[in-house]
């Protein structure tokens, strides 16, 4: 059986999976109809989140390295990749990334190219090009709180920590206030990214049953009377990958569960900026025992690799700084700076604003394909949650769906629990345009009324 590894020149996670499974099938290291371990297991193995392998999958399987068998798992094959041509493989339609849409009349690289330009033609331009405290320079921290004040309510510099993205503040966070063996809960659909994070540090993630309000806090009441949680994890606006938001009330309601059975709340919000309702965050409910996350990935762009962590209090933000100098120092000041500049000069108010009409647009656009089915979603979000009919699985269905060049997730990739949900989250965003996210959701649209491909073995 492969031995997963990855190629860490290249220029993806993803891609590095597939560069090395490429390279060891023409070394003979793996021969034509060996099994691959399951998705979860090498992503367990390579410490990556169970997404990046599916998006491996999903390429290796364009290239003709493996073949999916429904019920028997995923094999070598005869050695197809090289009978592929390049643009075949580049005629798929991603939807498996949660990422930003690129809005019309937005350039991305003149907007790099003159934020950068600004700020190493200042004054002070060069200290963006040299070691920062692990915090983040003060002001960053400044700029990060200025940011986030329209969500979290005097929320102040020295309790906010400069991270390079949320992952990196999750896995800090939770290195810091856990040990292996604690429980901690989330919904029963829930970011990937969390359990990747408990599989390295030996977590137990306890799952809550949702509604199409987010997690039930009668649900988390139960678990708590035979258990002890150490912490919630949660995203509590457009819910990855739900795209529930959880009302007022119900957060007031968590929150008096989290004081009474004495948990910490981890609200990790990527999606707030992009919504038109101002629901107050659990930060602002409960400052004195909530970690919040938030990061530019989803209301900017994934390349600008920043986010603020805000801590219940400045001592604790400072010990958050440590562990995260004990991981990778620093977030990397010149995107740090980027971020400063862009908030500064509103240049991320407008970029957001951009996104979010994109976003409204392409949402406008799958409600017209996928009228009459039974799916969740917000109009500012940059994904959908698509239930599937009965005669559908999740797996099947998405394997069926990269048979025909378009890439999406199961829930299997999302569940915390042994039961799950069939269904399939579509992003919206990374299709270049709206033309190719058209063909890919009617793909999907068309596909799903054909059962009898669910029986087909994927060869």
């Amino acid at each position: 059986m492969w031995r997963p590894r990855l190629n860490e020149s290249a220029r993806m996670k993803y891609l590095g999976i597939v560069e090395a499974l490429e390279a060891d099938i023409r070394a003979g290291r793996v021969v034509s109809g060996q099994k691959l371990p399951p998705q979860r297991a090498i992503a367990e193995a390579l410490d990556v989140d169970l997404t990046t392998v599916t998006r491996a999958f999903n390429e290796a399987r364009r290239r003709g390295l493996i073949a999916a068998q429904v019920g028997r798992g995923t094999f070598i094959t005869e050695g197809q990749g090289d009978r592929q041509s390049a643009s075949s493989r580049r005629s798929s339609i991603d939807l498996s990334m949660n990422i930003p849409p690129q809005p019309p009349g937005l350039d991305f690289q003149k907007v790099f190219s003159q934020g950068i330009s600004s700020i190493l033609d200042s004054p002070n331009g060069l200290l963006a090009l040299h070691y920062q405290e692990s915090n983040g320079a003060e002001i960053d921290r400044i700029a990060g709180a200025r940011w986030l004040k329209s969500r979290i309510e005097g929320v102040t510099s020295d309790r906010i920590v400069v991270t390079g993205g949320a992952q990196c503040a999750l896995y800090a966070i939770s290195s810091m206030l856990f040990q292996r063996g604690d429980l901690i809960i989330a919904g029963e659909m829930t970011y990937p990214g969390l359990k990747a994070v408990a599989t390295q540090q030996g977590l137990i993630v306890e799952p809550i049953a949702m509604d199409e309000d987010g997690i039930i806090p009668d649900e988390i009441a139960r678990i708590c009377r035979g258990k002890s949680p150490k912490a919630l994890y949660v995203i509590p606006t457009i819910d990855n990958p739900t795209t529930a938001s959880i009302p007022i009330q119900r957060r007031r309601e968590i929150v008096a569960l989290a004081r009474k059975h004495h948990f910490t709340i981890i609200e990790d919000d990527p999606y707030s900026p992009l919504s038109e309702r101002r629901l107050i965050s659990f930060a602002e409910l409960a400052s004195d025992i909530t970690w919040h996350i938030a990061t530019l990935s989803k209301c900017v762009t994934a390349a600008l690799r920043v986010a603020y962590s805000v801590a219940p209090n400045a001592s604790m933000a400072l010990r958050l700084a440590t562990v995260l100098r004990a991981t990778n120092i620093m977030a990397p000041p010149l995107m740090s700076a980027l971020a400063t500049h862009w908030i500064n000069t509103g240049t991320i108010k407008e970029i957001t604003k951009d996104i979010i009409s994109e976003n409204i647009s392409r949402q406008a656009l799958a409600a017209t394909i996928f009228q009459g089915c039974n799916y969740a979603a917000v109009s500012e979000a940059p994904h959908l949650w698509l239930s599937l009919p009965k005669y559908w699985n999740a797996r099947d269905f998405a394997e069926c769906a990269d048979r025909i060049g378009v890439s999406i997730v199961p829930s299997s990739a999302f569940a915390t629990a042994a039961r799950y949900i069939e269904a399939v989250r579509i992003s919206l965003g990374v299709s270049p345009d709206r033309t190719a996210l058209k063909d890919g959701l009617i793909q999907i649209s068309n596909l799903m009324m054909q059962p009898s491909l669910q029986t087909r073995a994927i060869v």
